[in-house]
Formats: structure tokens, C-alpha cells, sequence
């Protein structure tokens, strides 16, 4: 469960991130691909944190939903200026 929330913030991040960063959207589809990568890197991150575990309790499915989409935001960005140095 955990980590489907995670994956689902991720690709609302990514997306969020790729709208806010127009020169560096990868479309609607590769924004979200990524952000649910990112989202996946930001829930392994937070259960090596050991942060958020206690499964259902409101508490934990926040961090969850934070990390996911803090991960994919991140994860877009990174790659979306990845993309504007290879293409100049």
C-alpha cells in the first residue's frame, strides 16, 4: 500500500514539476514515468530513514505521499535539465 501511494505521488510530482519547468517537460507520459521512478527512490529513501513506518496510521501514509512526490519533483527536474544540456 505504501508503496503504490508513493508511486501515485510521484507521478502527480513529476507531472507538477514538468509543468512549472515548460523547456524541460518531457510531455504528460515521460513526466509521469519519471516522477513514478523518483516516487519509488523517495519511498526507499524514507524506509532506509526507517521515517513512516506504522503502515495505515494518517502519520504514515503523509510521509509516504510527501516522499513519493518530493522524489518525483526531484527526479524531473533532474532529468528535465539532463535534457536541455544534451539538446543545446
Amino acid at each position: 500500500m505504501e508503496l503504490l501511494l508513493s508511486l501515485i505521488a510521484g507521478a502527480v510530482g513529476g507531472n507538477v514539476a514538468g509543468g512549472v519547468m515548460k523547456g524541460a517537460s518531457l510531455g504528460f507520459l515521460g513526466n509521469s514515468i519519471v516522477g513514478v521512478v523518483g516516487g519509488g527512490l523517495g519511498n526507499q529513501a524514507l524506509a532506509m530513514l526507517d521515517a513512516g513506518a506504522g503502515g495505515g496510521d494518517i502519520g504514515a501514509i503523509i510521509a509516504q505521499l510527501a516522499s513519493g512526490g518530493l522524489g518525483g519533483g526531484v527526479a524531473m527536474i533532474v532529468v528535465g535539465q539532463i535534457k536541455k544540456v544534451v539538446l543545446k
